[in-house]
């Protein structure tokens, strides 16, 4: 474990790797958390793109995350061991609006089980949240019950979530529930390498506006 200023102070570091089918929002997620920002249009991501942000969880412990937001297109999908190789955590996404996008998530929930870090953290994130509510201008479109999503995530041993990029809610919650997941009192070594080691380059979007990114929220 890092540890930063007093004994008493934690700082420890971790890999955080985010897949799912393109378009489902991971790009918009991420940029919400780290910037608290939200575009309608984005372009897709191409490999993938590298962010970091930091979460206190209390006075005394902060974690900070290494973000790799996978591409979700089928031609990149050849690539996405090598962003998830060592990761600490990953937040497989889908879109609550497309039911395809459940199936895709749980393909890679299965892939992550099956070669990734034995103790990976894994969080389902059901996002486009915003799209479920009903009111005077707008039917929801909601085709992915929650119940549904959250049965198969107790199931998998999953964090289960519904995100809205748009609206940030349940954004923070989700990023600061992986981080009380972490094995902070027992990171070792291996641990700090898992979220610094080599990996491919990508796109650095802590540096700049103009960016990657995967469509929609």
């Amino acid at each position: 474990m890092a540890t930063r200023g007093s004994t008493s102070t934690r700082f420890a570091q971790f890999k955080l790797v985010l897949l799912g089918e393109s378009a489902v929002g991971k790009s918009s997620l991420v940029l919400r958390f780290v910037k608290d920002q939200f575009d309608d249009y984005r372009e897709s991501t191409i490999g993938a793109a590298f962010l970091t942000q930091t979460i206190a969880l209390d006075d005394a412990t902060t974690v900070k995350f290494e973000i790799w937001d996978t591409a979700g297109q089928e031609r990149y999908k050849s690539l996405a061991p090598m962003y998830y190789r060592n990761a600490n955590c990953a937040v497989v996404v889908y879109d609550i609006t497309a039911p395809a996008s459940l199936d895709k998530a749980k393909a890679w929930v299965k892939e992550l089980q099956r070669q990734a870090n034995e103790n990976i953290v894994i969080a389902l994130a059901g996002n486009k949240l915003d799209l479920a509510a009903d009111g005077p201008k707008q039917t929801s479109r909601r085709a992915i019950e929650t119940a549904d999503a959250e049965a198969y995530a107790r199931e998998a041993g999953l964090l289960f979530f519904e995100t809205s990029a748009k609206t940030a809610e349940n954004v923070k919650e989700l990023f600061t529930a992986i981080a009380k997941k972490l094995p902070l009192d027992q990171q070792g070594p291996r641990g700090i390498r898992g979220a610094q080691g080599a990996g491919p380059r990508g796109v650095n979007l802590n540096r700049t506006n103009e960016t990657q990114q995967g469509c929609n929220c």
